[in-house]
């Protein structure tokens, strides 16, 4: 198997390295309306207080986002033709439920096939944590299994610590995505990004943070323990999960795009809890 990441099949996302789509606005939108270009989270006060997912996890422009809705391939039904790589939001049924059975999508890479095929050695259809863990670093992505469990649980909305093809797939072309992010907000080439850069980052997956918000993550993911006041590429991945994860769950909540949700304590312990046993 050749090194480095495979190519995406024809099609795939909606465009992946472009810039971020228009975010969400804080106002409810009307009917046949496209959203104003007002941006989610530019500022604590006012403005919406969270980013739109850029592409490819926002709907193409002039598009109302479709509202999510659980079924058997995550959200809204069927996945996309291509492999889109948006990991699937779901709702708050069981955090084990059984992980439905899948294939690669059309156009998968088929070095991306045979590195699943490798890693699944019973020929079950599913390969585990510890798998997953493996076949990622034969690609010179080596993460914690920590990390290794939030890729799991956001990409199939469980907590069974298995992964099939389709989920599979989707993760290969996020993580180059991330990467290529990572790359570019590196300016200096040392493997790690500050604050300022991690904001960018943050912003050209359309998610704006708080000064507040963002001085804990570089606290939390900085490997020196705040020391250096920047994170690595792995813990980069982990934050971007952590923060994509938690605001896909909290704009559920958030019908209107007002930037308020109401949780019932037992939505709020599974919205959290799976971020902090991953």
């Amino acid at each position: 198997m050749s090194g480095g990441y495979p190519q995406h099949p024809p099609g795939y996302g909606y465009g992946y390295g472009a810039p971020p789509s228009q975010p969400y606005t804080a106002a409810p939108y009307t009917a046949g309306a496209p959203p104003p270009p007002q941006p989610y989270g530019a500022s604590p006060y006012g403005a919406a207080p969270y980013g739109a997912p850029s592409a490819p996890y926002s709907a193409p422009p002039g598009e109302k986002p479709k509202k999510d809705k659980l079924q058997a391939h995550g959200v809204g039904g069927a996945p996309p033709a291509q492999g889109g790589s948006y990991p699937p939001m779901g709702g708050y049924g069981s955090p084990f439920a059984a992980l439905v059975p899948s294939a690669f999508p059309p156009g998968t890479d088929p070095n991306i096939v045979a590195c699943f095929q490798m890693a699944d050695q019973d020929g079950s259809g599913f390969i585990d944590d510890k798998e997953l863990q493996r076949a990622l670093s034969s690609y010179n992505q080596s993460f914690s299994l920590r990390t290794v469990h939030l890729l799991m649980y956001l990409f199939t909305n469980t907590n069974t610590r298995k992964i099939g093809p389709k989920e599979f797939s989707a993760v290969f072309y996020s993580l180059q995505n991330w990467r290529a992010i990572f790359e570019r907000f590196d300016r200096d080439r040392s493997g790690r990004i500050d604050a300022n850069e991690l904001r960018e980052a943050l912003l050209s997956l359309g998610f704006s943070v708080s000064p507040v918000v963002l001085d804990l993550l570089v606290s939390k993911f900085d490997k020196t323990g705040g020391k250096s006041k920047a994170i690595e590429y792995d813990n980069f991945i982990e934050c971007c999960l952590t923060v994509k994860g938690l605001t896909e769950k909290f704009k559920e909540k958030d019908t209107t795009y007002s930037g308020n949700a109401t949780f019932t304590y037992e939505a709020f312990m599974l919205t959290v809890l799976p971020f902090l046993i991953a």
